[in-house]
């Protein structure tokens, strides 16, 4: 399980250091993509698989199921961390999420997010709102 905030900065080759506490979960290598958001999510191997699993079994017609594997694998990259425990970051996805010098590193239970400091901000104090009125609606069921 993916939990905490940590803060970073990118260095001038693209990278960013993985947060020790999660550096052994993620041994194995990792996958990035970009998030929904304007984040990158980093996946560990056996999340990925699940995911790829997950839509491989689905009952998507086959024009359907070409689309998204394009626009799901397409822009995934396979990496791991280098002996310090950074992962250089591929220029398109530090383009995507709008990453040039502070960023978060962010869990979120089974994966990762990649975030520009300043749309970290942002994200968390929506987040958090959004959270607590479902919080409240699930209570008052």
């Amino acid at each position: 399980m993916f939990y905490g905030e940590f803060d970073y900065k990118i260095d001038d080759k693209g990278r960013i250091p993985i947060p020790p506490k999660f550096r052994n979960a993620l041994k194995d290598g990792f996958v990035l993509t970009p998030g929904q958001e304007k984040c990158i999510t980093v996946y560990p191997i056996a999340e990925w698989k699940k995911l790829s699993d997950s839509l491989t079994g689905s009952s998507l017609t086959r024009s359907k199921m070409r689309r998204l594997s394009r626009a799901i694998f397409s822009t995934a990259f396979d990496t791991r961390a280098d002996n310090q425990g950074r992962v250089a970051v591929p220029a398109p996805l530090r383009e995507h999420a709008e990453i040039v010098d502070d960023v978060v590193i962010t869990g979120a239970n089974t994966y990762l997010e990649i975030w520009n400091k300043v749309l970290w901000e942002a994200e968390k104090s929506l987040s958090q709102e959004q959270a607590w009125q479902i919080i409240e609606s699930l209570e008052g069921n």
